[in-house]
């Protein structure tokens, strides 16, 4: 007998023979019936992995999020085994998990179509009624190209001659279907409930464009179909945030292909975007940043000097004139060392902070452009401050106060961390790391703040935490950073005299708040549907006449509000009052005055919200005073 250990301490007898789905039986046949895979010594493993004596074991059922990624992947093979019953001469390619399902790429000599995808998911559901059995193999990786050379596989032959001689390949069968994987997987095809196919579209053999093109057909997988109707309520509810579609609609911005991944803003979208900065701005006062500008374009040589141009070339905008080369910054931050050096500065003049809405460009590839999400021109709330040392944990603790702030202000509590220590490819000694990185572990621990460790993806200069928030819809959206960088301030000779009174070299903090502007706009845009709180909505009060005669009072009505600094127009078209009350209304806009005869003699404005709440009527003085009131609520 041998001796498992469970998460609660105790310990469990199984015969020698025994192995993770064993255990689960033991325990009780319900929880085998929903037990998907198991964590043995921390790995997560199938459930038909051997057990060996004082293994430690923890069974992950389909109630857990661990369960998703194996239940993806199986859908995955699921997939491609119908595809392969259904048209045998398909190859078959890669299958990996994505956010929130799975694709599998084929070679086939026609495109596949929706009636296709129907014949193929219908098949699928068949698979899974069989409970078909998936065995893991293990075979020589000569035996695997044998195999799969017999079976016309010539994409997995591919895979597996990089594989190096001698080595065991780690394989999964299901009925008469056997592909390359390393698992873990579920123990049959019945564990897989909740799936469905959504398209199919172009893709390249390993995303190279100059490789054959192959068809990827995607879906999504969950672990029952009470959780797979939740995600298509919440793509139901995304599409009608979508902020491409709502920007036009809403007369904010748009895009167009004479200028790809560059913005068109609007009066409206630009009075949201001057909002936000405004606020940016004022905060940044606060918190000690001196705001600067620097140029858009900018000599080669400087870009070579940061270690930009080495490893951002193919990203950057560049030009020619008078025998010089120039780029079009893709980012602020060897500008700003340029500020920092124009004079030799003291450690009393330290930290040093310097901010800018900083407009960039990057040449990114026009398929991955999307929306304001990703754009080949944008703005970043970007700064970098210069420190010392002994200052880097003082200016991050800052820093997240900073952050926290700001997210709150525009209605966002949810915030997810992370941390990213030092990668194997480095620049600064151990030493500089070790202080670093303590440094930023502290200053969210003095918070009390809960935080993922992601080792060894922190910058080459530096480790990091990004700033992710979690919208209505529970999507994560990567916004701010905080970058510790030992390199650029040394590689482009940026000093200060210590207080030995040599010159040493600044630690530079990047940092970002919102990140691109833009980006944050749409997600903005997104999460309020356009909606937008008070402060933030591009018009903040719309006034309706209902006849020609009020015209001249509803100018002066908005004319004197407009004084009083808020975002204010009039609606005098010939039309009937409830026509433009409606209108107004479906376009968010939060309160709307009527003005009529009687509003104009006595010298009122009669209100109502865009949710069709009756204010009632007031005078002009007493709703300047309300509007200020909504002005400051959100502080």
């Amino acid at each position: 007998m041998i001796n498992i250990l469970l998460p609660d301490g105790s310990a469990r007898s199984l015969p020698n023979d025994a192995c993770a789905l064993d255990l689960a039986n033991d325990i009780s046949e319900g929880l085998a019936r929903i037990s998907i895979a198991a964590y043995i010594n921390g790995q997560l493993l199938d459930l038909s992995t051997s057990l060996k004596d004082g293994d430690q074991v923890s069974l992950v059922t389909d109630r857990m999020q661990e369960s998703l990624e194996v239940i993806r992947h199986s859908s995955a093979h699921l997939l491609a085994q119908a595809v392969k019953e259904l048209y045998p001469s398909a190859q078959v390619t890669v299958g990996p998990v994505t956010e929130n399902g799975f694709f599998y790429d084929f070679a086939y000599e026609r495109p596949f179509t929706p009636e296709d995808l129907n014949e193929i998911e219908k098949h699928m559901l068949q698979i899974s009624k069989n409970n078909v059995a998936i065995e893991r193999l293990n075979w020589s990786r000569e035996e695997a190209i044998r195999f799969f050379t017999a079976q016309g596989e010539l994409y997995k032959v591919k895979l597996i001659e990089r594989i190096a001689e001698g080595e065991n390949i780690s394989l999964y069968r299901q009925g008469d279907f056997v592909d390359l994987c390393r698992g873990p997987h579920v123990v049959h095809t019945g564990q897989l409930k909740a799936f469905k196919l959504l398209k199919v579209a172009g893709a390249y053999w390993e995303g190279d464009a100059s490789s054959e093109q192959l068809q990827r057909i995607s879906g999504t997988a969950w672990a029952n179909k009470k959780e797979l109707k939740a995600y298509f309520r919440r793509l139901e509810e995304a599409q009608k945030r979508d902020h491409r579609r709502l920007g036009v609609q809403h007369d904010l911005f748009h895009l167009q292909d004479e200028a790809p991944g560059m913005v068109f803003w609007h009066p409206k979208g630009w009075a949201l975007w001057q909002s936000i900065a405004k606020e940016i701005r004022q905060r940044m006062v606060t918190w000690g940043y001196q705001e600067i500008n620097t140029p858009q374009l900018v000599d080669r040589s400087l870009w070579e000097k940061s270690g930009h141009w080495d490893k951002f070339r193919d990203e950057m905008f560049t030009t020619q004139t008078d025998s010089r080369d120039y780029a079009i910054k893709p980012m602020n931050c060897p500008c700003h060392v340029q500020v920092f050096k124009q004079k030799l500065h003291s450690y009393r003049d330290l930290p040093l902070r310097l901010a800018e809405f900083g407009s960039c460009h990057r040449n990114e590839p026009s398929g991955a452009l999307h929306g304001l999400m990703r754009l080949r021109n944008f703005v970043q709330d970007d700064a970098h401050i210069f420190c010392t040392e002994d200052q880097i944990g003082s200016e991050v603790s800052d820093f997240i106060d900073c952050v926290y702030e700001v997210y709150r202000c525009f209605g966002f509590d949810d915030i997810l961390l992370k941390l990213s220590d030092r990668p194997e490819q480095r620049v600064g000694d151990d030493a500089q790391w070790d202080k670093a990185e303590q440094a930023l572990h502290q200053a969210l621990q003095a918070k009390d703040l809960s935080y993922e460790l992601n080792p060894g993806e922190g910058a080459f200069y530096g480790p990091k935490i990004e700033f992710s928030l979690r919208d209505c819809l529970g999507r994560v959206w990567q916004c701010g950073t905080i970058q510790v960088d030992f390199s650029m301030p040394s590689r482009l000779g940026a000093e200060y005299v210590g207080q030995d009174n040599t010159k040493q070299t600044p630690v530079m903090l990047h940092r970002a708040i919102c990140g691109s502007l833009e980006r944050f706009i749409g997600i903005l845009i997104e999460q309020y549907e356009a909606k937008f709180p008070f402060w933030l909505s591009p018009v903040q009060l719309m006034i309706c006449n209902i006849s020609e005669p009020q015209s001249e009072y509803a100018n002066k009505i908005q004319q004197q509000m407009r004084k009083s600094g808020f975002r204010v127009d009039v609606d005098l078209r010939n039309e009937k009052v409830g026509y433009k009350v409606r209108a107004h209304t479906l376009d968010r806009v939060p309160f709307i005055a009527v003005v009529g005869e009687r509003e104009m003699q006595d010298g009122t404005l009669n209100i109502r919200s865009r949710a069709g709440e009756q204010l009632g009527t007031m005078s002009l003085e007493a709703w300047i005073e309300q509007m200020q009131a909504f002005q400051r609520d959100y502080k």
